[in-house]
């Protein structure tokens, strides 16, 4: 079975101002704990879920992280970017 961890940061001027991390593994598939792991770590940082652009799925797939601007998200949002990031 897959397990995977991940880490979400929020950053506003540069810095690091909140992070939460998040592990699943339901014996789903790895898309389903992805979105999983997503969902909890917005809820712990107290933000909306962002929207994945083709350039999120596209760096994800390439470095196993992506951050997510204004553009990623339909309320205003009080900080720079959401990164999340696969832990090993």
């Amino acid at each position: 079975m897959l397990n995977l961890r991940l880490w979400g940061k929020i950053y506003k001027n540069n810095k690091l101002i909140k992070h939460e991390e998040a592990e699943h593994n339901t014996g789903a598939d790895y898309q389903e704990n992805l979105k999983m792991c997503i969902t909890e770590i917005c809820q712990k940082l107290d933000i909306q879920k962002p929207y994945w652009l083709p350039k999120n799925l596209e760096e994800y797939n390439k470095y196993s992280k992506t951050s997510f601007k204004q553009d990623n998200f339909i309320e205003e949002i009080d900080f720079d970017y959401f990164e999340i990031v696969e832990l090993e």
